[in-house]
């Protein structure tokens, strides 16, 4: 079936003619700023005090976009005897965001939860080279990191919780049963009878005697 010639044309102007009726839903940005969903990737904020420089992150990283420097420094011994130790201290920590292709896996990796995505999407720079954010700027990102979601309340109690609480909950028992013990071990010495006390089946001390 051959088509009707101009169809398409006709098709294309209801479409323009129905769009013309309707209100536009242009945000005037930057005056007015999107509503963005809480788990958009925008920019990495960094932690500093959660960071032990285990370089997972960096390692990870497909794009080789995270540098970062440490040394280590020796800890004395926290009791006499005892045995130094040593502990890695971050020098730099730097994310260049002109290579980073926002897959992050960086975060994700972090067994101490050092790092965080942001919403905040507007760094752009005239120069290349100021998109490479050192650690104080990555640590002014923390700033507006939003908060985490509330819990479900019906959701699984984690694990850590349960266990404890388990263990509380053992330890009150544990010390429970030590009370009663100690209890019961102490109350026939303190409600025994006194010397010089009532004989039994007699009313007064020395009536058995008369």
């Amino acid at each position: 079936m051959m088509p009707i010639p101009g169809s398409g044309l006709a098709k294309g102007l209801a479409v323009t003619l129905r769009t013309m009726t309707k209100r536009s839903h242009t945000a005037q940005y930057p005056e007015v700023q999107p509503e963005l969903p809480p788990r958009t990737r925008g920019v990495i904020g960094l932690f500093e005090e959660n960071c032990t420089v285990c370089m997972l992150c960096a390692r990870e990283c497909p794009d080789w976009c995270i540098y970062i420097d440490s040394h280590k420094e020796t800890v004395p011994a926290a009791t006499p005897g005892g045995r130094e130790r040593s502990r890695n201290v971050l020098d730099r920590f730097a994310i260049d965001f002109s290579l980073c292709m926002y897959c992050g896996i960086c975060i994700e990796v972090c067994p101490f939860d050092a790092l965080f995505w942001s919403p905040e999407f507007e760094y752009a720079e005239t120069d290349i080279l100021d998109l490479t954010h050192e650690r104080d700027k990555l640590r002014q990102w923390m700033w507006t990191v939003p908060a985490p979601p509330a819990l479900d309340p019906a959701a699984e109690e984690p694990k850590e919780l349960a266990a404890a609480r388990k263990a509380a909950d053992k330890a009150e028992a544990a010390a429970a049963a030590a009370a009663a013990a100690d209890q019961a071990s102490a109350g026939p010495a303190a409600g025994g009878p006194a010397s010089g006390g009532t004989a039994p089946g007699t009313g007064t001390p020395g009536e058995a005697d008369a």
